[in-house]
């Protein structure tokens, strides 16, 4: 038995401007693409006014172009593109906006830092931002800093520090050396002689200066039992020249007294000189004026024996001069 026959199936009518409409959606799409592309480079900054800065380099390794050059952590420029100069040195030009052109000077220093993981940054510096402004396609030469570079010196210096510590903690060092001097200095100091014996050096001398010290004390108290004994001396001494009893208050009397008879000497030597006046006016009574005279030189002259004995008495009690000899006026 024949099988049946399927049915075709129907095929509908295409819809109406169908190429028009892919046309269209083509052309949206495009318009959506160079959007984007338009709106990717005015966000990188592709239609705003720059500046160019040339930074030269020894080499380039680690930098890209579209890398940001920084200042104080924000971006203000782009790498555009690296070339080799004629000299062999990289030649990095990058592009500032004009609105963060404003941060670089002509004082303005450019660093090439690369990182110990192999990131690169270009950093700006701007230290008086009074001066002028960077001029446009200004060439500066970049100072580079790699930390890689740097590990094989920080390797060697910790390995010369490393032998220096180790020859610093060895027995036949300096340093062990002066510990174990600072060990018996401090053992000296807690024994019987202490200080003495660090300052001497042996308990020799130290004994030496403890004698010399206990002679001193000696010799002082010494010093002061005659300064004592000095003192008491001067004491007497004043009481016995200078107190109610002493020799000066009895010089005195006796001065007193010889001023008292040297009155009396020179009002008899005054009698004298007027009778011998008398005498010699008056010729009559020349013998009666001798006895006279003769009764007033015998009244000088007990005058005088008396100021004699006096001044004996005066250099016995005090040490004046023995010159005893008397002149009369």
């Amino acid at each position: 038995m024949p099988e049946p026959i399927a049915p075709l199936p129907v095929t509908e009518p295409p819809p109406p401007n169908l190429e028009f409409k892919a046309l269209l959606l083509m052309g949206f799409m495009l318009l959506l693409i160079l959007g984007s592309a338009w709106y990717v480079l005015y966000a990188r900054g592709a239609f705003e006014a720059t500046q160019e800065l040339v930074l030269v380099a020894e080499d380039s390794e680690g930098v890209v172009v579209g890398m940001d050059l920084t200042f104080s952590g924000f971006p203000i420029g782009r790498v555009r593109r690296i070339e080799l100069a004629d000299d062999g040195k990289a030649r990095i030009v990058i592009d500032v906006p004009s609105k963060d052109a404003r941060w670089l000077r002509t004082s303005s220093v450019f660093t090439l830092v690369r990182g110990l993981v192999g990131n690169t940054n270009i950093r700006a510096y701007s230290g008086v931002l009074a001066d002028p402004p960077l001029p446009d396609g200004a060439v500066r030469t970049v100072l580079a800093g790699d930390t890689n570079a740097e590990i094989p010196k920080v390797v060697a210096a910790s390995k010369e520090l490393l032998e220096n510590l180790n020859n610093l903690t060895s027995e036949n060092s300096a340093l062990a050396v002066t510990l174990a001097n600072a060990k018996l200095a401090t053992e000296k100091l807690s024994g019987p002689r202490g200080a003495l014996a660090v300052l001497t050096g042996n308990d020799a001398d130290a004994q030496k200066i403890v004698l010399l010290l206990e002679r001193t004390n000696t010799l002082l108290a010494r010093l002061d039992g005659l300064t004592q004994k000095a003192d008491g001396l001067v004491g007497k001494a004043d009481t016995q020249v200078f107190g109610d009893k002493g020799l000066l208050p009895a010089s005195q009397a006796a001065i007193a007294q010889v001023n008292a008879l040297l009155g009396d000497a020179r009002n008899s030597l005054k009698k004298v000189d007027a009778v011998l006046l008398e005498a010699q006016g008056v010729g009559a009574n020349v013998r009666e004026g001798t006895a006279e005279l003769g009764a007033l030189r015998a009244e000088a002259e007990s005058s005088l024996r008396k100021l004699e004995g006096l001044i004996n008495d005066i250099n016995r009690k005090w040490p004046f001069a023995r010159d005893t000899e008397l002149k009369l006026p």
